[in-house]
Parts: structure tokens; C-alpha cells; sequence
């Protein structure tokens, strides 16, 4: 009990600590200025895409191993279960 606690003040530490980041790779900056300064607004729409490409990969690998996971457990939980009926069977003779 104690250490759901202590990990649950540390996570609420951690989110509450943390800053925003205005970080940005010094190359897309200036092709965004760049393209900001002509008019054209194609390579910010592509930028943008590719952002959320790369974003979306981790979300769809977590999505996967828990899938794998929930799977798994079931399949050993259904296992454990037929196992046990078998032992109450055989007991009861």
C-alpha cells in the first residue's frame, strides 16, 4: 500500500514539474520562415504530416504489445480455469 503511494506522489510530482517545451530543429525553422516569407504553404502542411507520422508510431506499438499482452493473460487465465474444473472433477470422485 505504501508503495502505490509513494508512486503515485511521484507521478504526481512529475506531471505537475513539468515545463513546456519550445524546442524545434533549427533546419524546419527556416524552412517554415522561409516559406512564411514567400507565401507558400505547402511544406508546413507537410511538416505537419510528417510530425504526426512520427507521433502515431510509438501510440500504434503500445497498442500492439497490449493487445499481445490481454491475449496472452486471457489464454492462461481460460488454461488455469479448465485445469482447475478438471481437479474439482476428479476430486469429487
Amino acid at each position: 500500500m505504501i508503495k502505490n503511494c509513494v508512486l503515485v506522489i511521484v507521478l504526481l510530482l512529475v506531471a505537475f514539474s513539468m515545463q513546456d517545451a519550445h524546442a524545434q530543429c533549427a533546419m524546419c525553422k527556416a524552412t517554415l520562415e522561409s516559406n512564411a516569407k514567400t507565401g507558400t504553404s505547402n511544406v508546413g502542411a507537410g511538416l505537419n504530416a510528417g510530425i504526426l507520422y512520427l507521433m502515431s508510431i510509438p501510440y500504434i506499438l503500445f497498442g500492439v504489445i497490449a493487445f499481445l499482452w490481454y491475449k496472452s493473460s486471457t489464454k492462461e487465465t481460460g488454461q488455469k480455469s479448465k485445469l482447475e474444473l478438471r481437479i474439482r472433477k476428479i476430486l469429487a470422485k
